[in-house]
């Protein structure tokens, strides 16, 4: 006869399978739930802006070692776009024209007062740099009106300096006044070279679509032309008849020489190797150009 194996009855727990969807949809929600208001919160703070600078600039070199705010302060002026992805933290790029003039004549010191130089340059530079915020800050937002900031980044700059004889403004790099392109000298230097900016600055709010800005920078470069003054004085006689009467009379402009030479060749004529450096203070408007901002902020 068969055998029957006698079995229990089997359990299934039908409950199973649809907790655990219900379990995934909970913390399914729960992500969501934790997400959405950090990414629109994210969204909430970001906005662009556009602003219009303008100021002066001076600069650190041969002309002017230690001084800052020295010199015969020139306008300045430049814009930029700003896009602030949260309220701390933004990327600016922008263009400036920094215009620098500066005497021997005007120095204390009387070594450089005796020698009489004299030049003036319009930089022209391109930047991007990170600003950080001190505090929360955003354009029309009530509760975040004002705020301290730094900035550093990299720009891109030219420039070209030049002297004055009789009224007429002649280009320096080209006349090679200590040598450069010449016998006398290696090659003429680079007339663009990138620097880096760095400074702080502070912003206002004026109303729900625009702020006020007052900032100062530094331009730390790695040239030491942007005077056109740099190391030795080259043979006169050298210049004269390489590069000109003109370059000549650039070179050496001393209102007593030193010691009994005629030809000032291998003496100094600035700081071999202490690069310049410029500076940019700026006061800007700035505009939101995105969105209208919300009057319900949080």
């Amino acid at each position: 006869m068969p055998q029957h194996t006698k079995t229990g009855p089997v359990s299934v727990d039908i409950t199973s399978q649809p907790m655990s969807s219900a379990l995934r949809l909970v913390l399914l929600s729960a992500a969501l739930a934790i997400l959405a208001p950090a990414g629109a919160q994210r969204k909430f703070e970001q906005s662009k802006t556009m602003g219009f600078s303008f100021g002066t600039g001076y600069y650190l070199g041969e002309l002017n070692p230690t001084g800052h705010f020295q010199g015969r302060l020139q306008p300045g002026f430049g814009g930029f776009m700003r896009f602030n992805m949260t309220r701390r933290f933004g990327v600016r790029a922008a263009v400036n024209q920094t215009r620098l003039l500066y005497y021997d004549a005007d120095a204390q010191d009387p070594w450089i007062a005796n020698r009489n130089l004299h030049f003036r340059n319009a930089i022209t530079e391109g930047s991007v740099v990170a600003e950080f915020n001190y505090s929360r800050y955003q354009i029309g937002n009530t509760k975040d009106r004002f705020t301290g900031y730094l900035f550093a980044g990299l720009s891109l700059y030219s420039h070209m300096p030049q002297a004055e004889i009789d009224g007429i403004w002649y280009d320096l790099q080209p006349l090679g006044t200590e040598g450069q392109g010449t016998s006398a000298g290696g090659d003429r230097y680079a007339t663009t070279g990138f620097a880096v900016p760095f400074g702080f600055g502070f912003k206002w709010n004026l109303g729900h679509f625009s702020a006020l800005n007052i900032e100062w920078g530094m331009r730390r470069t790695w040239s030491d032309h942007i005077d056109d003054v740099a190391g030795y004085y080259a043979s006169l006689a050298v210049l004269e008849e390489e590069a000109g009467p003109l370059s000549e009379l650039l070179s050496e402009e001393r209102i007593e020489a030193e010691g009994d030479l005629e030809d000032p060749v291998g003496q100094m004529r600035g700081y071999n190797g202490l690069d310049d450096r410029f500076a940019v203070v700026q006061v800007s408007l700035t505009f939101r150009i995105d969105k209208s901002p919300s009057t319900c902020w949080d």
